[in-house]
């Protein structure tokens, strides 16, 4: 699988959501992790981290800002989620 890059659809993307809306400004990587998956277009993001990225309570508003963007968003879940356990 060819790694993901970081371009500069992605950095907007990051800065939008921390500036406009579903993460804290101190969640910025996880923000850059969610862009980056989004606009290369991946299916899944797989996760670990429930605190911002595999919230659903942040989920919509992420996903929104995804499709606002012109993306599709990715299905954030954890590994077990995915698996379902």
């Amino acid at each position: 699988m060819p790694l993901l890059e970081l371009n500069a659809a992605a950095l907007e993307l990051a800065r939008a959501m921390v500036t406009k809306g579903p993460l804290p400004e101190k969640a910025g990587v996880d923000a850059l992790h969610i862009a980056i998956a989004t606009v290369h277009g991946t299916d899944y993001l797989l996760t670990g981290n429930c605190k911002h990225i595999a919230n659903a309570e942040r989920q919509p508003a992420i996903a929104a800002l995804g499709l606002v963007s012109g993306y599709a968003p990715p299905a954030i879940c954890t590994p077990e989620e995915l698996m379902g356990a």
